[in-house]
């Protein structure tokens, strides 16, 4: 640490060793070969793949995108330019600079186009038995030596490496959205991941601006993982009878940019929903049912107006009362206290375990997962930073204290538990 660092507050000495920290890999070392990385091939043209195409077309890689049909692909390429035309505009980036990455941009209508590239990332629709598909044809055709890229956000790398010939050579890449613009990367090593294949992706990470963290193989890896923690009692919270926009404004007045349903209806409530297929067991499948889908349609958990302002909205809250009726809930008041350490307490909790499978290497590896992926506000230095101050002893007694109203999120890692069971004494 310099002298100038030492100067710094322990909560931004702890961030700028968090970050450097990450890129410490086990099994990793200085003189680990890299794989020469000199043309990218991406499969699949919305809005990640797309964005995840600018990373490399503005440090001078050449990249082949590929889509199924003609129309997507027009599409994905009129946004890549879009976006660098925005950049142009707000004087981020030269008229020449934008001409020089499209001219290294190829687009393709088979995945044979794929062939010649030395990294191929896939980020088509996020279904286990579309990215086998996808990893079959890839391990097909892709030239050797080729690393094999999922986007996937939580699926099982090892299973789709299973569906190759060459498991050592399939990692995953999970941009976050938008691609082009969000620090965080969490590169997912799967049990066969070889350590050339993973050193290489660190240092791609590096030179396209990227912030790498290194995650083991589980459900939504690290950060979706802790997420999916804090959406679950945002849900039961609002059908205890707290408003999503309580809910929403404690998470802002710690510090988050937005909160769960504030975020659901930015990136739309109907990923993944289908009418057809809904059967209203739950506030999403309603909303969605009444064309509720976000702000794209100016209604989701809240009203929007024409500049997207939100308001709150009678006839969600009407609805989720009925729906919490239906399911014997019984709404009281629920103060702005329970509501933060019910949706903290959890994800801290889970990064315990996180660490304790071995899924991230280190405390403040999920740090700079949250702070750079999910919008943690950096004044607290992460959540692990925060819960070391906070104590673990009282995150532990909390958590026991909320235990009948948590549900399945009621069981403790075995560290808190044990903390628990000691009165609250971490040591």
């Amino acid at each position: 640490m310099s002298k100038r660092e030492a100067d710094l507050p322990e909560v931004q000495q702890h961030i700028l060793a968090a970050e450097r920290g990450a890129a410490r890999i086990d099994g990793v070392s200085a003189d680990t070969p890299r794989i020469p990385i000199e043309r990218v091939g991406i499969l699949g043209a919305g809005t990640m793949g797309g964005g995840i195409a600018m990373n490399f077309l503005s440090i001078g890689i050449p990249v082949t995108i590929v889509e199924r049909d003609r129309a997507p692909l027009e599409r994905g390429i009129a946004t890549i330019r879009r976006n660098y035309e925005r950049a142009v505009s707000r004087g981020r980036l030269a008229a020449e600079d934008v001409e020089r990455a499209l001219a290294l941009l190829t687009p393709g209508l088979v995945i044979d186009d794929l062939a010649e590239s030395d990294l191929i990332i896939e980020a088509v629709f996020e279904n286990m038995a579309v990215k086998k598909d996808v990893f079959r044809k890839l391990d097909a055709i892709a030239k050797p030596g080729a690393i094999l890229a999922s986007n996937t956000s939580r699926l099982d790398i090892d299973v789709i490496a299973a569906e190759t010939r060459r498991p050592e050579a399939v990692i995953g890449l999970h941009f976050f959205s938008p691609a082009n613009v969000m620090r965080l990367l969490e590169i997912v090593r799967g049990a066969k991941t070889g350590p050339s294949q993973l050193a290489t992706a660190m240092d791609l990470a590096a030179r396209i601006g990227k912030i790498a963290v290194v995650s083991g193989v589980c459900p939504g890896f690290i950060g979706n993982r802790m997420l999916g923690r804090r959406q679950a009692q945002a849900q039961r919270l609002i059908l205890e009878g707290a408003r999503p926009w309580d809910v929403d404004r404690v998470l802002t007045e710690f510090g988050f940019p937005m909160g769960p349903f504030q975020m659901s209806d930015l990136a739309g409530l109907d990923l993944g929903w289908r009418r057809e297929t809904s059967k209203g067991e739950s506030i999403r499948d309603l909303l969605c049912e009444r064309d509720r889908r976000g702000q794209k349609t100016s209604k989701g958990y809240y009203d929007y107006d024409a500049e997207r302002v939100p308001t709150s909205s009678p006839e969600v809250e009407a609805l989720i009362a009925e729906f919490a009726r239906s399911r014997g809930y019984r709404s009281r008041q629920v103060t702005d206290d329970e509501i933060l350490e019910r949706l903290l307490c959890p994800m801290i909790d889970e990064g315990i375990k996180i660490l304790d499978e071995g899924i991230a290497q280190r405390a403040s590896d999920i740090d700079v997962v949250w702070l750079n992926g999910y919008g943690w506000p950096a004044r607290t230095g992460g959540p692990m930073f925060w819960a070391e101050g906070v104590g673990l002893g009282r995150i532990a007694t909390r958590l026991q204290f909320h235990a009948g109203k948590l549900g399945s999120d009621g069981a403790l890692s075995q560290r808190l538990a044990r903390i628990a069971a000691s009165g609250g004494q971490a040591n």
